[in-house]
């Protein structure tokens, strides 16, 4: 396969030229590396095993893992043994916290998606604090956010020290973030890593990039209730324009496992297994189309406690 310059020249030849207006990033995560790979929708232990199995099978540095399902999903059993997991592979294990609008009983959340992770009620954030308080003290450093409130709220907690000062605290993909401005926000209300809309260009990544240094996660592929984009060949420009970014890792014409449990069977584990293959997938193709782009390393920047 020819390099992406090769690619780009071959077009200008035939008379049409790719034109690609975004800066690039000079920014790196702190090993030098532009770009990780997470995997989305790992539910439970026995889901993180089966994926950390696969990528040592295919050679795929995995730094982090994300779940959907949420802390009050999971017994202190399971959360344990993630968060053992991941402390002794050096994987970033985030899990989402509490109950969501969408699971509740008012109505909009039926309607829209826009505010299915949102905690209605002041309960609710309470609720999202329980998750987050159990959670750390089972070994999780890395919390997945939904709602805007809960953020500012996990925020005053880690400054008067009843979270853990190194707690990552990730927003969610159903919080939108489609520009610079709402990325400082989100950057000013304590987020330690933000998740972008899935459909941005390269040059509106530029743009968040420009606003914040925090790191930006983007589904490469994405799931087929947040759009169904398959970007594999962007993977270049998107790390050039937005580094360091985590590469996310959903699926396509992929069951909803949310809430998961023992009811779905071997499905989250082998969805899981897939969402591995596809970081391979994407891996091989990132190092034909630019040799020179560092690789990934599978790493954390926050420390683990000790289990």
């Amino acid at each position: 396969m020819t390099s992406l310059a090769d690619l780009h020249a071959l077009m200008d030849r035939l008379g049409h030229p790719v034109v690609r207006a975004a800066a690039v990033s000079g920014a790196r995560f702190a090993d030098g590396a532009p770009y990780r790979f997470e995997i989305p929708s790992v539910e439970g232990p026995d889901v993180l095993e089966a994926v950390v199995a696969e990528a040592d099978r295919l050679g795929v540095p995995v730094a982090r893992t994300s779940q959907g399902s949420g802390v009050m999903m999971l017994t202190d059993d399971e959360i344990t043994r993630m968060a053992r997991i991941g402390a002794e592979r050096g994987i970033e294990v985030n899990l989402f916290l509490g109950p969501r609008a969408a699971w509740d009983t008012g109505g909009q959340a039926k309607l829209t998606q826009a505010v299915g992770a949102a905690a209605r009620g002041n309960a609710m954030v309470a609720a999202c604090l329980a998750d987050a308080l159990r959670a750390c003290s089972l070994g999780i450093r890395s919390l997945l956010v939904g709602d805007l409130g809960a953020l500012e709220v996990l925020r005053a907690l880690k400054q008067d020290g009843t979270l853990p000062a190194n707690l990552v605290l990730k927003t969610s993909v159903l919080m939108p973030l489609t520009n610079g401005p709402t990325a400082a926000i989100y950057e000013r209300l304590g987020a330690g890593t933000v998740n972008v809309g899935t459909d941005l260009t390269a040059p509106q990544l530029a743009e968040i990039r420009a606003a914040t240094g925090l790191p930006i996660d983007l589904y490469l592929e994405v799931p087929d209730d947040q759009g169904g984009f398959v970007r594999f060949y962007e993977a270049v420009e998107i790390i050039r324009a937005a580094a360091p970014v985590y590469l996310k890792m959903g699926l396509r014409n992929a069951p909803n496992i949310y809430p998961s449990g023992g009811h779905l069977g071997v499905v989250p584990k082998e969805l899981g297994r897939e969402r591995v293959r596809r970081a391979a997938l994407v891996l091989r193709l990132i190092e034909r189309l630019d040799p020179e782009l560092a690789k990934p390393s599978q790493t954390s920047d926050f420390g683990v406690p000790e289990l």
